[in-house]
């Protein structure tokens, strides 16, 4: 063949002839090992459970859910991760005693990524909708899909993480609003503390600044206003009573200077009287024991007694005058000193009133403090009380499920056919390989191969134009020799395509034994013949 005059009709019929046998060979190899590959690879059975996603029974206006009503994709992503941790399928596949053969020879975190290759969460789009899931796309249901080779165990798996996602919603809505209960609870003790010390302080403040508070500043100013009258009126008592005592003083000089013996209003002068009339009693011969003369003997002892003592004082006054004098004197000086008390108590009383005014200010700075801290504190604590009672009914609805809830719209049930391998793609992808790869590797052979097969090929070969060609002369022994060498590598080719073929089969029914074909019916639970059973399956598998 030459490339380089490019290939001809008549090359590609001298190709197939001459490296059809290689083509066959290579292509027949390729359709074999994909068909032996095919039948050993084992049938999954998908299944798959249907939730819907229930929206809140009770009217949002009226008890809000108090859970976050995130878009649904972002929930589901958060539950998927959780419910298909390796916990939790760890824990599946040690309770249902999945991949027991995996697990001998199989590190168990390899165990539980095998067993999450084969789950999947998808939504359910709505006929309304083109098909095509997008991130805005509003859904509200989605399904639970499970591959096994045990349809039971398909449909059992599917279904158990299906109830997952439901105890899993129910679990975490419920969390949720026990968690904000529990908030809620916490805050409003603390918040009650803080009142009960600010409560306290407040107190302890008004207890200590008695007399200081703002709520007595009126009261002490006009406190301070009438002690304020009252020192001058105290002022002015005793101003006067100063005066008083200073003229009465005068007035007991004057009286002691002026007073003298023939003054009637002394006690000498009046006892000279009633010394002459004692004497003109007795003379008209009155006797010592008449009333007159007792009287008037009695009235001179009291008065000779008097004298005797003003001799014997010389500060005593001499007169009545004198002596009311220095009396009015005494009482003015008694009121001079009331007076002066007086106006130190009242000094007294409005120093101590100007300190309570002064300090009023800074005790109104703290009480002022307290009081914004105490009304932050009160609304927080109103507040607080409003979303406890907010959050225990949003509890309350969670705890009886009437918010939003899944529901399994349908169950999953075991399949009765296998939804992979596509044996029938696998053969087909196969044969188109194998007869590439044929014809390639017949074609590379062609183009090394420099031997001469026509009549062109010499002449281009040698340049000189070929005048005779002569035909392969067969005889009759060539014939037969062909003949049995064609018989052989028929034969052949049968024995391997039959062995390919019963290998293929014994692996198959090795690899899905009757045991896991079942379709979950009583009909697929009665035992059959093992090679109906591989033939019904393969025909549906190819099918």
């Amino acid at each position: 063949m030459n490339i380089e005059q490019g290939i001809q009709v008549l090359d590609i019929f001298g190709l197939a002839r001459r490296r059809g046998k290689l083509i066959a060979i290579v292509a027949g190899a390729i359709v074999f090992v994909t068909f032996w590959v095919s039948m050993a690879l084992p049938n999954l059975y998908t299944s798959s459970a249907m939730i819907l996603v229930e929206p809140q029974s009770v009217d949002e206006e009226l008890v809000d859910s108090g859970v976050r009503q995130s878009n649904l994709n972002e929930r589901l992503g958060l539950m998927t991760a959780e419910i298909l941790s390796r916990g939790r399928l760890s824990e599946i596949i040690t309770e249902m005693g999945l991949y027991e053969d995996e697990s001998r020879r199989m590190e168990r975190s390899e165990v539980v990524d095998r067993m999450r290759s084969f789950v999947s969460v998808e939504p359910v789009l709505s006929e309304l909708d083109d098909g095509n899931p997008r991130k805005d796309v509003q859904f509200t249901t989605f399904k639970i899909v499970f591959r096994h080779e045990d349809n039971r165990v398909a449909a059992a798996v599917a279904q158990k993480i299906a109830n997952d996602f439901i105890n899993a919603n129910i679990e975490s809505r419920t969390s949720i609003t026990g968690k904000s209960l529990d908030f809620m609870g916490d805050e409003i003790d603390g918040l009650a503390r803080e009142l009960a010390v600010v409560e306290k302080a407040i107190a302890e403040v008004k207890l200590v600044s008695a007399g200081r508070l703002p709520a007595e500043f009126d009261a002490n100013q006009r406190m301070l206003q009438f002690g304020m009258g009252d020192l001058r009126e105290a002022q002015r008592v005793l101003a006067s009573a100063e005066a008083d005592a200073s003229f009465w003083k005068n007035q007991g000089l004057a009286a002691s200077t002026v007073g003298s013996a023939g003054d009637t209003s002394s006690p000498s002068h009046r006892l000279k009287l009633l010394d002459f009339e004692l004497g003109s009693m007795l003379a008209r011969g009155f006797t010592n024991r008449h009333p007159d003369v007792v009287r008037v003997e009695a009235e001179m002892g009291l008065l000779r007694e008097q004298v005797s003592d003003s001799a014997e004082r010389k500060d005593q006054p001499k007169s009545i005058a004198e002596q009311n004098a220095q009396a009015q004197e005494g009482r003015a000086l008694q009121r001079a000193v009331s007076a002066q008390e007086d106006i130190d108590r009242i000094r007294v009383t409005i120093a101590d009133l100007e300190v309570r005014l002064g300090e009023t200010p800074g005790v109104a700075e703290r009480l002022d403090a307290l009081n914004r801290q105490y009304e932050h504190l009160y609304r927080s604590y109103q507040d607080f009380s409003n979303r406890l009672q907010k959050a225990s009914v949003q509890a309350d609805l969670e705890r009886r499920q009437l918010g939003e809830k899944f529901r399994i719209l349908e169950s999953a049930e075991p399949a009765r056919e296998p939804s992979s391998p596509n044996r029938f793609l696998l053969l087909s992808l196969g044969t188109i390989f194998g007869l590439a790869l044929g014809a390639g590797a017949g074609m590379i052979i062609e183009t090394t191969d420099s031997s001469m097969h026509t009549a062109n090929d010499l002449q281009t070969a040698l340049g000189i134009p070929v005048l005779v060609s002569v035909p392969k002369i067969m005889l009759e022994a060539d014939r037969a020799a062909r003949s049995r060498r064609i018989l052989r590598e028929s034969l052949a080719a049968i024995l391997v395509a039959v062995f390919v073929l019963v290998g293929g089969l014994a692996t198959y029914v090795f690899v899905n034994g009757s045991g896991r074909t079942g379709g979950g019916d009583a009909e697929a639970s009665q035992p059959t013949d093992s090679t109906t059973e591989v033939r019904s399956n393969l025909g549906m598998s190819l099918g």
